[in-house]
């Protein structure tokens, strides 16, 4: 009944069968507060290589499940900015409180946390090697950008993170989808030519990190004579790498390990998964896949479109309207199917069952939640794994609360159904009760 008012209340076309409601006046107020947002935000702008790569192929079950550290700062409310644009938050990203997610996130049960890469966040790599004591178990799936630093260099960092984490790196590879951004770090190459250079510089720190003999390379954009690692890392740090243009496609197929894609519509995915298989396929190779999503979990369906409609009254119109016009310059393919999904306008947010675009009005990058009770949660995640993903890379605002709504209401649902373990195998830390969590009896 209440997430038949939530939708009311955020104008969220679902196709579904709506009930009457009446005599609830903390639906009319909800709702009022949505249209109200809806009219303040109506009309806002929108705006072949030499060598074949192995990627690292495990079974769909269980699933890989990866948290997200937000190196810009936290919030209990949207963060507006993003994919090249400011943002903050009013929780600051002291080392102090990123201990506290990445406990968090080990604590519950995820594998790895990502790190993003941006003028607007602390730089990746510092940040989670001055976490790695903190932790246990925990990955870090440290967001980079080729081109900026030599690929030997680049390859000799991986290195030595593997030797003094005990191989607790993944590396998510981001070639740049705005060039003003690029070009405040001094690279002034278009996207295209960023795409072919991408290529060559994956070509040798792969090849570095294998070989026993020097590597050179005298590239497009690249040059490197006999380069050799004293020490080649222990494991292989898996590739992760997204990208929706051609150019991203065929860099991907190439090189990465891990496709990963913005939460999408289930077709939308299919389409993306099956154009990566076939490039892939055509150089022999096989990749697994990632999804990149945000996610409101409760005990029932009403508090989770309770708390999107919360979200949702803590944006200010204006901030809609400043994100949705940088954004609009973007020259990510990515970026703008994000943008596609909503319009700018909060009217339509609702894109699929209890997939919610209401994220991406203010921010870039990733612009979609899964929202609903644990088990239409897990439900959801069911059917992107049939689709072939293996890897959820999830968040929440904020970001220690969702990790533990996420982690003892969604997994023990997943678990039980045989798609989910607990990394390493370490029972042992299975959360119990906690103040951010209600009973789920």
């Amino acid at each position: 009944m209440y997430r038949q008012v939530y939708r009311l209340a955020l104008g969220l076309a679902s196709g579904f069968p709506r009930r009457q409601i009446a005599g609830n006046a903390e639906s009319s107020r909800a709702k009022a507060n949505g249209q109200l947002f809806v009219s303040a935000c109506r009309g806002a702008p929108i705006g072949t290589p030499e060598f074949a790569y192995p990627a690292r192929v495990t079974s769909q079950a269980p699933l890989s499940f990866h948290w997200f550290l937000p190196t810009y700062g936290d919030s209990r409310g949207l963060i507006a900015g993003g994919h090249g644009t400011h943002m903050s938050g009013d929780r600051p990203a002291t080392l102090r409180y990123l201990k506290q997610i990445s406990l968090a996130a080990e604590e519950n049960g995820f594998e790895a946390v990502l790190t993003p890469t941006g003028a607007w966040c602390e730089d990746a790599w510092l940040t989670t090697a001055l976490l790695v004591e903190s932790t246990e178990t925990l990955k870090f799936l440290v967001a980079f950008r080729p081109g900026l630093i030599s690929p030997t260099l680049a390859a000799q960092m991986a290195a030595t993170y593997q030797w003094h984490s005990g191989g607790r790196l993944l590396l998510n590879v981001v070639t740049g989808g705005e060039t003003h951004e690029q070009q405040a770090y001094g690279d002034f190459l278009p996207k295209t030519e960023r795409y072919e250079r991408c290529g060559e510089f994956l070509d040798v720190v792969r090849r570095l990190w294998t070989s026993r003999e020097p590597v050179s390379l005298d590239g497009k954009h690249i040059r490197v004579h006999e380069a050799l690692l004293a020490r080649r890392p222990d494991p292989v740090p898996p590739v992760f790498f997204g990208g929706s243009s051609p150019e991203a496609g065929q860099v991907a197929a190439t090189y990465a390990d891990t496709y990963l894609t913005w939460g999408e519509p289930l077709d939308a995915v299919r389409k993306k998964i099956d154009w990566i298989r076939s490039l892939a396929a055509a150089q022999g190779r096989e990749l697994t896949y990632g999804l990149r999503i945000h996610v409101i979990a409760r005990d029932t369906s009403e508090q989770a479109w309770a708390e999107a409609a919360r979200l949702l009254e803590g944006v200010d119109p204006a901030d809609v309207e400043r994100v949705q016009r940088n954004l609009a310059r973007s020259e990510s393919e990515g970026q703008r199917r994000m943008l596609a999904l909503h319009g700018g306008k909060a009217d339509n947010l609702e894109i699929a069952p209890n997939l919610w675009a209401g994220v991406g009005l203010v921010r870039g990058g990733a612009g979609t939640a899964l929202v609903g009770s644990h088990a239409e949660v897990a439900d959801r995640i069911a059917e992107y794994a049939e689709l072939g993903i293996d890897h959820f890379i999830l968040s929440g605002y904020p970001h220690v609360e969702e990790a533990y709504w996420f982690g003892e209401g969604v997994l023990p649902v997943l678990s039980a159904r045989g798609l989910w373990r607990r990394p390493n195998g370490d029972e042992s830390r299975a959360s119990g009760a906690t103040a951010f969590v209600g009973s789920r009896g």
